[in-house]
């Protein structure tokens, strides 16, 4: 997955630069991002704070090795019972 150029700390400051009066499109051109990339943090990123958004980054990357650890131990349960019903 390609890493954004943006931390959550710039994200933030851009998102509140704009509900701080700036229009949309300006604060777009100005830090060279797409209004449909605005919209995406504002709407993942909207109403957070900065020590937040950091718990909502480590919560994810522990859900993501949670997720990778529950596939392998589904995929050995299913290696073990197809073994066990083989007639040898």
């Amino acid at each position: 997955m390609k890493r954004s150029r943006f931390t959550e700390e710039q994200i933030i400051a851009i998102l509140r630069e704009q509900e701080a009066g700036s229009r949309t499109a300006d604060v777009c051109r100005k830090h060279g991002i797409s209004g449909a990339t605005f919209y995406k943090w504002k709407s993942k990123y909207g109403g957070l704070d900065v020590s937040e958004a950091r718990r909502l980054k480590v919560l994810e990357d522990e859900n993501a090795k949670l997720k990778k650890l529950l596939a392998e131990a589904m995929l050995d349960n299913t290696m073990l019972k197809d073994i066990a019903s083989k007639k040898w």
